[in-house]
């Protein structure tokens, strides 16, 4: 299983680019895998192929009306292990002895 972070935006269309990454989230969502969107990204997880799959998607759904995108990701992939998503957060919070934002 991998967890992977990615960031997706177009230049050039102005200021606010949340419409865009709107669409994007539609996508990680319909896809079925687990995840997190923060302020500046999402975080999925799953099996490295269609953790893959949801970004291709993204980036050609995205390149449809932008000429331009970037996308910034960072991945960790540990075999035999699941639900890392929840499970590294919880880990901190244990050793902290409280919760932390979110």
């Amino acid at each position: 299983m991998v967890l992977l972070e990615f960031s997706m935006y177009p230049l050039g269309q102005g200021e606010s680019v949340s419409r865009y990454v709107a669409r994007s989230l539609e996508i990680v969502e319909d896809s079925g895998l687990d995840y997190r969107c923060h302020a500046m990204g999402t975080v999925v997880e799953g099996p490295y192929d269609e953790v893959m799959d949801v970004v291709r998607r993204c980036f050609e759904r995205m390149s449809e009306d932008c000429n331009r995108v970037e996308c910034v990701i960072k991945m960790d992939f540990r075999r035999g292990q699941s639900g890392r998503l929840a499970g590294k957060v919880a880990s901190v919070e244990e050793k902290l002895g409280r919760a932390v934002r979110k």
